[in-house]
C-alpha cells in the first residue's frame, strides 16, 4: 500500500498484516545473521587493536611510537570514510574473499571494515579512562604487563567496554540497513527495493518497526549487563 493512494493510518495498519510480515520475516533472519557474525569479528579485532593502541602509546605498558603512529593512522583513514564509501570500496575485497560482491557474506566484509576502527577507538578511550594510580600500584607490586592488562585494566573498564560494544552493535545494525541498497539483503533491501522504489510504504513501516525493536533490545541488553557489573562491584 502506498501513501500516495491511501491514508497514513490505513498504510500503517496494513504494516501489521500477515501478508506484509511473510515478506519481512525472512529478511529479519538475514539481518540478524549479518549483525551476529559482524559483531563477533568487530569484538575480536576491535579489542585487539584497542589494546595495542593503549599498550604502545607514549604512556602505555610497552611504548612504541612507530607501531602506535602507523596503527593510529590506518584506523583514522578508515574512520574518515563515510559508510557508503566503505561499502563501495570493499566490494572488490568482498568479491575476492567470498566470490561475489553482493549478499549477506559480502556485506559482512564491509561491516567489519567500517566498525572495527570505530570500536577500537572506543576500547582505547575506555582503557585510557582508568586511574593511572592503579597501574602504578600494580607495577610497584611486581605485576607483569600482561597481568596488569588482563587482571586490572580490562576488568576495571568492563562496564565502559560493554557500553562501547553496545554502541558498535547499534551502528552495525544501521549499516546492514544501508548495505541493503547495495544488494546485501535483509531489512535494508526490503526497505529500499520495495518500500522506497516501489512505494510499498506498508513494508517500509514494517522494516522501521523491526529496526527500532532490534536496536532497543540491543541497547537494553547492553545497559543491563553494564549495570549488573557495576552492582557486583558495589559502584551503584
Amino acid at each position: 500500500m502506498s501513501l500516495y493512494k491511501y491514508s497514513f493510518w490505513e498504510v500503517f495498519k496494513n504494516a501489521f498484516t500477515m501478508e506484509v510480515w511473510e515478506r519481512v520475516l525472512p529478511a529479519i533472519g538475514e539481518t540478524m545473521y549479518m549483525v551476529a557474525v559482524s559483531s563477533v569479528f568487530v569484538l575480536v579485532f576491535g579489542v585487539i587493536l584497542g589494546l595495542v593502541l593503549v599498550m604502545t602509546s607514549k604512556e602505555g605498558l610497552v611504548p612504541c611510537k612507530t607501531v602506535h603512529t602507523i596503527l593510529s593512522a590506518v584506523i583514522n583513514c578508515f574512520r574518515s570514510l563515510p559508510q557508503v564509501i566503505i561499502i563501495i570500496v570493499m566490494l572488490p575485497v568482498a568479491r575476492a574473499l567470498v566470490g561475489k560482491s553482493y549478499g549477506s557474506n559480502a556485506c559482512i566484509i564491509s561491516l567489519v571494515a567500517s566498525c572495527v576502527p570505530l570500536f577500537a577507538r572506543l576500547v582505547e578511550s575506555s582503557l585510557l579512562e582508568l586511574d593511572k594510580g592503579k597501574i602504578e600500584a600494580a607495577k610497584a607490586m611486581g605485576s607483569g604487563n600482561m597481568r596488569i592488562l588482563f587482571k586490572i585494566m580490562v576488568p576495571e573498564t568492563m562496564p565502559s567496554l560493554v557500553r562501547a560494544f553496545t554502541n558498535a552493535v547499534v551502528i552495525i545494525i544501521s549499516m546492514t540497513a544501508l548495505a541493503g541498497s547495495f544488494g546485501a539483503g535483509g531489512i535494508g533491501y526490503i526497505a529500499v527495493t520495495y518500500g522506497y522504489t516501489r512505494f510499498e510504504h506498508d513494508l517500509l513501516f514494517a522494516t522501521i518497526i523491526v529496526l527500532i525493536v532490534i536496536v532497543q533490545t540491543v541497547q537494553i541488553l547492553g545497559d543491563t549487563i553494564s549495570k549488573i557489573i557495576l552492582k557486583r562491584r558495589h559502584l551503584i
